[in-house]
């Protein structure tokens, strides 16, 4: 865990757009310095129309480190990663040095796969691409951390799997003080003007007594196979 870490997230055109912003938005709540880097134009347009500019050219990352690089999904934005060179010359490197990689949706199969970075890793993906992750170990769980690899489903599971980046990142504290604001969690967190809200306030009587969702037991589920 460290007090700031250097972060890559490669996007191409055709990348999922919630799964990109997701991680990069929390990510930079959480303190991360946060390198988007694109493998197209400087300006891609994502999967559904949305537009998102880079803050520089994947070649320009060539002779950079980084703690950790996450791989949006998006077909065929997670082909356009696959085919980049100088993108496969910074994942190879990474992987050489031990450090944080992730993806999801189509991405830990189409790039992390295709490139051989999952042999014997327990790995999660998309539904409709499970069947080409071999030689991975395939899990159903929504999120799975297997070594220093952090693989995960689809636009669905974004939220959570960001804040799992953050946690590994940072520590358990850190990723509960990004969720909190963000009103995900059943438990007390503290506004602005110092007040304290809850969602458990907001029940009604159909979900009272039932178990607060902590994030804990987020993580919890989101690692358990379905």
């Amino acid at each position: 865990m460290t007090d700031t870490s250097q972060i890559l997230v490669p996007i191409a055109d055709s990348s999922e757009e919630i799964e990109a912003v997701t991680i990069i938005d929390v990510l930079r709540r959480a303190g991360a310095e946060v390198t988007v880097a694109s493998v197209d134009g400087l300006t891609i347009t994502a999967s559904r129309g949305v537009r998102i500019t880079a803050d520089r050219l994947i070649g320009d990352c060539l002779k950079h480190d980084f703690d950790m690089i996450v791989l949006p999904g998006g077909i065929p934005g997670a082909e356009h990663l696959r085919d980049s060179a100088a993108l496969k010359h910074i994942l190879e490197r990474h992987a050489r040095g031990q450090r944080w990689i992730g993806a999801i949706c189509a991405a830990p199969t189409v790039v992390l796969a295709h490139h051989g970075q999952l042999e014997g890793t327990k790995a999660t993906c998309h539904p409709g691409f499970s069947d080409r992750l071999e030689p991975a170990l395939l899990s159903t769980a929504p999120v799975v951390v297997d070594g220093r690899v952090i693989t995960s489903q689809g636009p669905g599971t974004a939220m959570v799997f960001a804040l799992k980046l953050v946690e590994l990142l940072f520590g358990h504290r850190r990723a509960q003080q990004v969720a909190e604001p963000m009103v995900l969690l059943n438990e007390p967190a503290t506004s602005r003007n110092g007040q304290t809200y809850s969602l458990n306030k907001l029940k009604n009587k159909n979900t009272a007594g039932k178990e607060h969702q902590t994030l804990e037991s987020l993580f919890r589920l989101a690692q358990t196979p379905l």
